[in-house]
Protein backbone atom coordinates (compact mmCIF):
# COMPACT_ATOMS: atom_id res chain seq x y z
CA UNK A 1 0.00 0.00 0.00
CA UNK A 2 1.16 3.58 -0.65
CA UNK A 3 2.98 5.32 1.51
CA UNK A 4 2.61 9.07 3.24
CA UNK A 5 -1.08 8.73 2.76
CA UNK A 6 -2.97 11.23 4.83
CA UNK A 7 -6.69 11.27 5.11
CA UNK A 8 -8.82 13.75 6.92
CA UNK A 9 -12.46 13.38 5.80
CA UNK A 10 -15.28 10.47 5.17
CA UNK A 11 -15.03 11.58 1.08
CA UNK A 12 -11.14 11.17 0.70
CA UNK A 13 -12.03 7.89 2.68
CA UNK A 14 -14.71 6.58 0.51
CA UNK A 15 -12.51 7.62 -2.53
CA UNK A 16 -9.10 6.21 -1.05
CA UNK A 17 -11.63 2.45 -0.77
CA UNK A 18 -12.66 2.89 -4.27
CA UNK A 19 -8.76 3.05 -5.25
CA UNK A 20 -7.52 0.03 -3.26
CA UNK A 21 -10.70 -1.82 -2.92
CA UNK A 22 -10.68 -3.35 0.48
CA UNK A 23 -9.62 -1.77 3.82
CA UNK A 24 -10.06 -2.69 7.58
CA UNK A 25 -11.47 0.03 9.59
CA UNK A 26 -8.88 -1.02 12.29
CA UNK A 27 -5.94 -3.28 13.32
CA UNK A 28 -5.31 -5.62 10.27
CA UNK A 29 -2.39 -7.32 11.54
CA UNK A 30 -0.42 -6.23 8.89
CA UNK A 31 1.29 -2.65 9.03
CA UNK A 32 0.04 0.26 8.16
CA UNK A 33 -3.03 -1.24 6.44
CA UNK A 34 -6.39 0.26 8.13
CA UNK A 35 -8.67 2.86 7.93
CA UNK A 36 -6.73 4.24 11.98
CA UNK A 37 -3.73 3.87 10.34
CA UNK A 38 -4.02 6.66 7.43
CA UNK A 39 -6.20 9.27 9.07
CA UNK A 40 -4.58 12.04 9.99
CA UNK A 41 -3.57 12.95 12.87
CA UNK A 42 -6.16 15.21 14.21
CA UNK A 43 -9.27 12.84 12.82
CA UNK A 44 -7.77 10.03 15.76
CA UNK A 45 -9.31 9.18 18.57
CA UNK A 46 -9.08 12.00 21.52
CA UNK A 47 -10.67 12.04 25.40
CA UNK A 48 -12.57 15.21 25.79
CA UNK A 49 -11.80 17.45 29.37
CA UNK A 50 -15.23 17.01 29.71
CA UNK A 51 -15.01 13.30 30.03
CA UNK A 52 -16.46 12.52 26.48
CA UNK A 53 -15.05 11.81 23.38
CA UNK A 54 -13.94 12.70 19.70
CA UNK A 55 -12.89 10.63 16.89
CA UNK A 56 -13.77 12.08 13.31
CA UNK A 57 -12.68 8.43 12.09
CA UNK A 58 -15.68 6.54 14.08
CA UNK A 59 -18.25 9.03 12.52
CA UNK A 60 -17.12 9.10 9.04
CA UNK A 61 -18.41 5.45 8.41
CA UNK A 62 -22.16 6.17 8.12
CA UNK A 63 -21.07 8.79 5.36
CA UNK A 64 -18.97 6.21 3.86
CA UNK A 65 -21.65 3.47 3.20
CA UNK A 66 -24.36 5.87 2.66
CA UNK A 67 -22.87 8.27 0.35
CA UNK A 68 -19.44 6.69 -0.55
CA UNK A 69 -20.47 3.33 -1.98
CA UNK A 70 -19.00 1.00 -0.17
CA UNK A 71 -19.82 -1.88 1.01
CA UNK A 72 -19.25 -2.28 5.41
CA UNK A 73 -19.16 -5.20 7.44
CA UNK A 74 -17.26 -7.30 9.87
CA UNK A 75 -15.43 -9.32 6.55
CA UNK A 76 -11.93 -9.57 7.56
CA UNK A 77 -10.96 -12.13 10.51
CA UNK A 78 -14.21 -11.09 11.99
CA UNK A 79 -13.16 -7.86 12.08
CA UNK A 80 -15.27 -4.73 10.13
CA UNK A 81 -14.27 -2.77 7.28
CA UNK A 82 -14.36 -1.66 4.26
CA UNK A 83 -14.77 -3.02 0.39
CA UNK A 84 -15.59 -1.29 -2.88
CA UNK A 85 -18.63 -2.21 -4.38
CA UNK A 86 -16.47 -2.78 -7.75
CA UNK A 87 -14.75 -5.62 -5.72
CA UNK A 88 -18.02 -6.60 -4.17
CA UNK A 89 -18.94 -9.84 -6.51
CA UNK A 90 -15.76 -11.53 -6.55
CA UNK A 91 -15.46 -11.15 -2.38
CA UNK A 92 -19.19 -12.29 -1.93
CA UNK A 93 -18.63 -14.92 -4.68
CA UNK A 94 -15.82 -16.79 -3.14
CA UNK A 95 -16.84 -16.17 0.61
CA UNK A 96 -20.22 -17.55 0.22
CA UNK A 97 -18.39 -20.23 -1.35
CA UNK A 98 -16.60 -21.10 2.23
CA UNK A 99 -19.70 -20.04 4.06
CA UNK A 100 -22.86 -21.40 2.50
CA UNK A 101 -26.11 -20.20 3.42
CA UNK A 102 -27.41 -21.07 6.38
CA UNK A 103 -29.06 -24.64 6.55
CA UNK A 104 -33.14 -24.13 6.62
CA UNK A 105 -34.91 -24.10 10.17
CA UNK A 106 -31.49 -22.94 11.80
CA UNK A 107 -31.06 -19.45 13.84
CA UNK A 108 -28.85 -18.30 11.07
CA UNK A 109 -31.86 -19.27 8.63
CA UNK A 110 -34.04 -17.45 11.02
CA UNK A 111 -32.21 -14.08 11.24
CA UNK A 112 -31.69 -13.72 7.98
CA UNK A 113 -35.67 -14.50 6.87
CA UNK A 114 -36.57 -12.12 9.72
CA UNK A 115 -33.79 -9.38 7.63
CA UNK A 116 -35.70 -10.20 4.37
CA UNK A 117 -39.27 -9.39 6.24
CA UNK A 118 -38.58 -6.14 7.63
CA UNK A 119 -36.01 -4.67 5.18
CA UNK A 120 -33.51 -3.57 8.04
CA UNK A 121 -33.33 -3.16 11.58
CA UNK A 122 -30.25 -2.27 14.38
CA UNK A 123 -29.07 -5.10 16.18
CA UNK A 124 -31.12 -4.94 19.48
CA UNK A 125 -34.09 -4.97 17.15
CA UNK A 126 -33.32 -7.63 15.58
CA UNK A 127 -32.37 -9.75 18.57
CA UNK A 128 -35.60 -9.18 20.01
CA UNK A 129 -37.28 -10.30 16.96
CA UNK A 130 -35.18 -13.19 16.76
CA UNK A 131 -36.19 -13.98 20.33
CA UNK A 132 -32.69 -13.39 22.22
CA UNK A 133 -33.90 -11.71 24.92
CA UNK A 134 -32.83 -14.06 27.72
CA UNK A 135 -29.96 -13.38 29.81
CA UNK A 136 -26.45 -13.81 28.51
CA UNK A 137 -28.30 -14.10 25.11
CA UNK A 138 -26.37 -10.75 23.44
CA UNK A 139 -22.71 -12.20 22.74
CA UNK A 140 -23.99 -15.23 21.25
CA UNK A 141 -26.42 -13.52 19.21
CA UNK A 142 -23.40 -11.38 17.83
CA UNK A 143 -21.53 -14.42 17.16
CA UNK A 144 -23.80 -15.15 14.49
CA UNK A 145 -23.70 -11.88 13.13
CA UNK A 146 -20.63 -12.53 12.99
CA UNK A 147 -20.63 -15.32 11.12
CA UNK A 148 -23.31 -13.92 8.91
CA UNK A 149 -21.40 -11.28 8.18
CA UNK A 150 -18.13 -13.17 7.05
CA UNK A 151 -19.93 -15.08 4.46
CA UNK A 152 -21.42 -12.29 2.99
CA UNK A 153 -25.27 -12.71 4.17
CA UNK A 154 -25.30 -9.30 6.24
CA UNK A 155 -24.26 -6.16 5.64
CA UNK A 156 -24.71 -2.74 7.45
CA UNK A 157 -26.70 -0.50 5.94
CA UNK A 158 -25.94 2.87 8.05
CA UNK A 159 -25.39 3.91 11.84
CA UNK A 160 -28.24 4.73 14.06
CA UNK A 161 -27.75 7.06 17.07
CA UNK A 162 -29.47 7.90 19.68
CA UNK A 163 -30.25 11.19 20.78
CA UNK A 164 -30.37 14.02 23.92
CA UNK A 165 -32.82 16.24 24.87
CA UNK A 166 -31.14 19.00 22.62
CA UNK A 167 -31.61 16.12 19.46
CA UNK A 168 -28.17 15.73 19.43
CA UNK A 169 -26.76 12.49 18.08
CA UNK A 170 -24.70 10.66 21.11
CA UNK A 171 -22.76 7.12 21.67
CA UNK A 172 -21.31 4.90 19.64
CA UNK A 173 -24.54 4.10 17.78
CA UNK A 174 -25.98 1.01 16.10
CA UNK A 175 -25.55 -0.81 12.80
CA UNK A 176 -28.42 -1.10 10.90
CA UNK A 177 -28.28 -4.21 9.38
CA UNK A 178 -29.53 -5.65 5.91
CA UNK A 179 -29.10 -8.39 3.71
CA UNK A 180 -26.71 -6.96 0.79
CA UNK A 181 -29.48 -7.87 -1.89
CA UNK A 182 -31.65 -5.64 -0.49
CA UNK A 183 -29.39 -3.00 -0.35
CA UNK A 184 -27.62 -3.63 -3.71
CA UNK A 185 -29.86 -5.63 -5.72
CA UNK A 186 -29.01 -9.19 -6.35
CA UNK A 187 -26.85 -8.24 -9.52
CA UNK A 188 -24.73 -6.82 -7.39
CA UNK A 189 -23.76 -10.57 -5.23
CA UNK A 190 -23.55 -12.04 -8.77
CA UNK A 191 -19.88 -13.04 -10.25
CA UNK A 192 -19.59 -14.67 -13.42
CA UNK A 193 -16.17 -16.12 -12.50
CA UNK A 194 -16.35 -19.54 -10.18
CA UNK A 195 -15.61 -19.58 -6.62
CA UNK A 196 -11.66 -20.48 -6.94
CA UNK A 197 -11.06 -17.66 -10.18
CA UNK A 198 -12.45 -14.87 -7.40
CA UNK A 199 -10.13 -16.19 -4.98
CA UNK A 200 -7.10 -15.73 -7.32
CA UNK A 201 -8.47 -12.61 -8.16
CA UNK A 202 -8.60 -11.35 -5.27
CA UNK A 203 -5.04 -12.92 -3.82
CA UNK A 204 -3.20 -11.06 -6.86
CA UNK A 205 -5.09 -7.68 -5.58
CA UNK A 206 -3.90 -8.21 -2.44
CA UNK A 207 -0.29 -9.21 -3.45
CA UNK A 208 -0.56 -5.70 -5.25
CA UNK A 209 -1.70 -3.34 -2.82
CA UNK A 210 0.51 -5.24 -0.04
CA UNK A 211 3.39 -6.42 -1.52
CA UNK A 212 4.95 -6.54 1.74
CA UNK A 213 2.32 -8.52 3.90
CA UNK A 214 3.14 -12.61 4.10
CA UNK A 215 0.75 -14.90 1.86
CA UNK A 216 -0.44 -16.02 5.17
CA UNK A 217 -1.41 -12.65 6.65
CA UNK A 218 -3.47 -11.62 3.12
CA UNK A 219 -4.59 -14.93 3.29
CA UNK A 220 -6.25 -14.35 6.69
CA UNK A 221 -8.14 -11.78 5.20
CA UNK A 222 -9.77 -13.15 2.59
CA UNK A 223 -10.49 -16.29 3.86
Amino acid sequence: MKSGIDIHSGAQLAAFVQEIGFLPLLDSGIIGYSAEDIVADDCRYVMLADGGWDWPLWKWKGPVVTDGGCVYGKFFASKAGFISKAWWPDFCNYRRSTHPAPVEGSIEDAILMTLREQGSLITRELRAACGFTGPKMRSRFDGYITRLQMGCHIVTEDFVYPRDKHNREYGWGWSLLTTPEQLYGRDACRCERTPEESFQRLLEHFKSILPEAREEQLLRLIK
